[in-house]
């Protein structure tokens, strides 16, 4: 695993020890990132199942000015804060152990909002639907915000979540990201780039 582009191209990620978390494979991120990028003119970025940290890091590296990284197992932050060091990000990132619901009301209390959302969990979880309803709920969201969701590629997600609007689907063998727009209060979306 390594960074793919902008600042930090090239540095090597570590992994997680153990067999409990599936990074994001180098080919999957440089699809996400093509999709959605490929580079940013700022915004914070949200890595709320973190694992390794791969995907928030890839958005500091390609422009984001700040992330979170928010992991419920001890050895998932270890790893993230190695990696954001050694990608060099350590001013640009805050790194949280917590239960996912629980880290977005504390990160609600602060007024944060995001434009650059990644949720990748565990595959046996499929309530990102719920997850994404939860972060609009909450005011996390900035106006025109993406999310993008890993998930297993046998389960599907709603073409239209309340709020959100599917912009586009792309399995890579056992693994499909689905990605969102957030949708203004008047209804309208930020189009992505083809």
């Amino acid at each position: 695993m390594r960074v793919i582009a902008g600042t930090a191209k090239g540095r090597a990620l570590k992994a997680v020890p153990g067999m409990n978390t599936r990074p994001t494979t180098d080919k999957v991120k440089e699809a996400i990132f093509s999709m959605i990028g490929p580079y940013f003119e700022g915004g914070w970025a949200l890595d709320l199942f973190a694992g390794t940290g791969g995907l928030g890091i890839e958005a500091l590296s390609r422009g984001a000015d700040h992330a979170v990284f928010v992991d419920l197992e001890q050895s998932s932050i270890d790893v993230v804060k190695r990696n954001v060091q050694a990608a060099g990000f350590t001013e640009q990132a805050e790194i949280y152990r917590n239960e996912s619901l629980r880290a977005l009301k504390a990160l609600a209390k602060r007024g944060t909002a995001f434009r650059i959302v990644f949720l990748d969990p565990p595959y046996k979880i499929r309530n990102m639907d719920v997850m994404m309803q939860s972060l609009s709920g909450l005011g996390l969201l900035s106006h025109g915000a993406v999310i993008v969701v890993e998930h297993d590629a046998g389960h599907t997600y709603p073409e239209a979540i309340d709020g959100f609007e599917q912009a586009k689907h792309s399995t890579y063998g056992d693994t499909a990201v689905t990605i969102y727009y957030y949708r203004h209060a008047d209804g309208s979306t930020v189009q992505m780039e083809e």
